[in-house]
């Protein structure tokens, strides 16, 4: 059933939830990606999508948290406003980086750079600008490769900011339109979309944020919801089959469609719905890790994908390190949220954003 937004402001608990699900899923597909560096060999054959719903569900969120807070807001005042909500995580994902890359015994970071090298490299990393490619992946971000996608991030707050809070209907749905075609040019003439993280495809990553970005803020701006019970476990195994689903002869289609036709309606349906008791409790864990666990995770993923391909492990002896590895990124993303993030972010918002 098809409805529309409520005019109160309600808290999305579910789609919270999906982008915990949505995090979840990209640490098993790193997890998995390497003992299978080809998609196409890959269980998770898609996994990587889960960076171009993130931006869906950003562009909605964003919409739904600031459309209606203008007149009382400036530009520079929404800058601080996500700056404080994002980047105490950037500063500890880098410091988290620029460790494992210096105590990695595979890659011998310490024995590649001097200590007041790697200090720079990091620094630069903490404003997310593209750094060294010190590991000679062609990472634009080589302590921690997610980082790519939290530039583009900033891009996109950049440009709503700027730019697109004030375009009416149509001149969003031109840009939605023409950026929904390029996006499938790209995607049908490589074949998928599992790039943007590196300096020879930097203008990908655009491609891939500009769509799901102002789609997310044209659902939400087009206040349309459907109303179905059990949302959260529907949109979850909606998620799941889009990104398990095998590689096609025509893949690229395939995933530049899932990202136009399929991402909106789960967004449309996770805010249409409802969650209480145990359900609501697991979207609120989730999606209160869904960043942390996105943000400090990958640095461990070097090191354990250098392991693998240096050591050969068989199997039997991947599993159990692979379970530990999982169990510690939740436990991590945990205690930086309660430790860190939200305490850090408090006090920023009481120095920062309260009004004296």
């Amino acid at each position: 059933m098809q409805a529309s937004l409520p005019a109160t402001k309600p808290h999305y608990l579910i789609l919270d939830g999906l982008r915990g699900v949505a995090a979840i899923l990209v640490v098993i597909f790193h997890l998995f990606e390497a003992y299978y560096p080809v998609p196409a060999n890959h269980p998770m054959h898609h996994g990587y999508l889960a960076v171009d719903f993130f931006f869906l569900l950003s562009g909605f969120v964003i919409g739904y948290a600031y459309d209606d807070r203008w007149g009382k807001m400036s530009t520079w005042e929404f800058f601080k406003i996500r700056l404080v909500r994002l980047h105490p995580m950037v500063v500890m994902g880098a410091l988290i980086g620029a460790i494992g890359f210096w105590f990695d015994p595979f890659t011998t970071g310490h024995q590649q750079l001097n200590l007041l090298q790697l200090t720079g490299i990091m620094l630069m990393s903490m404003t997310l600008l593209p750094g060294p490619d010190i590991r000679s992946w062609g990472e634009t971000h080589p302590l921690n490769g997610p980082f790519w996608s939290l530039l583009q991030e900033y891009i996109g707050n950049f440009l709503y900011a700027t730019l697109v809070r004030k375009a009416g209907r149509f001149l969003l749905w031109t840009l939605v339109l023409i950026s929904a075609a390029v996006l499938v040019y790209v995607a049908t003439w490589r074949g998928d979309l599992a790039t943007g993280w590196g300096y020879d495809t930097f203008w990908i990553a655009v491609v891939r944020m500009m769509f799901p970005f102002f789609a997310g803020l044209l659902l939400f701006r087009s206040r349309k919801i459907f109303r179905l019970p059990m949302a959260f476990p529907i949109c979850s195994l909606l998620l799941i089959i889009v990104f398990f689903l095998p590689t096609f002869r025509h893949n690229g289609l395939y995933e530049s469609l899932s990202i136009i036709l399929v991402f909106p309606l789960i967004v449309a349906i996770g805010a249409g719905g409802s969650v209480s008791g145990n359900w609501a409790k697991l979207c609120r864990f989730s999606g209160d890790i869904s960043y942390p666990i996105y943000i400090t995770h990958y640095p461990f993923i070097y090191i354990y994908t250098m392991w693998i391909a240096e050591k050969k492990p068989a199997p039997v002896q991947i599993i159990p390190v692979a379970l530990g590895l999982f169990i510690l990124f939740v436990m991590l993303a945990w205690f930086s949220l309660k430790l860190y993030d939200e305490p850090v972010r408090a006090w920023l918002k009481k120095k920062f954003l309260l009004k004296k």
